[in-house]
């Protein structure tokens, strides 16, 4: 069979593979730049940051929000992952607890700006909340359920009351360098243990 012969799906999945890593690279530079400036910060750093031009970011994202919204999802999605490989490979259900939290605060600390993107007027940001706790609830839920199971945290703790404790305290820290809510939430965390 002659390269003219070929399945012509079969040359495209070379671009698909090309093109999702393209995508993620672009998700990569753009965390670590919103990290670093916020989600207002210019398209064009986003772009510099990896090493392509605006055009390619508008063409796998054609908006700022698009673009925002793939980095939230993304990161979500990481964290949900993240907490059944954690009960997995902890030592203990509360360390697994511990260390899904430590995730959460880093994930809820970087976010400069997006508080004020979801609480915008552009209905494009609507679903994010939800998606948030629906990802997110159930893996908190797991991982208090496991640690009181071993006997480690009390029992009945309800997870979307931690979380908002967590992001309580995550909100506190402004601008503030004596505010150190990872220490905070350490404490917080460590609170959860079953009274000896």
């Amino acid at each position: 069979m002659s390269g003219s012969d070929q399945d012509p799906g079969r040359a495209a999945r070379p671009k698909r593979a090309d093109a999702r890593r393209n995508a993620e690279t672009l998700l990569d530079a753009a965390a670590a730049v919103f990290v670093a400036s916020g989600v207002e910060a210019p398209v064009r750093d986003v772009a510099a940051k990896a090493g392509v031009g605006t055009a390619t970011i508008y063409r796998h994202f054609p908006t700022r929000a698009d673009l925002i919204i793939a980095v939230y999802r993304r990161q979500v999605e990481a964290l949900a992952e993240a907490g059944p490989s954690l009960l997995e490979s902890s030592a203990t259900p509360h360390a697994a607890l511990g260390q899904w939290i430590g995730l959460f605060v880093d994930f809820l600390v970087t976010k400069h700006g997006l508080a004020a993107v979801l609480q915008s007027d552009d209905p494009c940001f609507d679903p994010l909340h939800s998606y948030f706790l629906d990802r997110l609830e159930p893996v908190c839920a797991q991982l208090l359920d496991a640690a009181a199971a071993s006997g480690e945290i009390r029992s009945g703790l309800d997870a979307y009351e931690l979380m908002r404790g967590v992001g309580g305290l995550c909100a506190g820290a402004g601008n503030n360098p004596r505010y150190d809510a990872r220490r905070l939430v350490e404490l917080l965390v460590a609170g959860l243990r079953r009274p000896r």
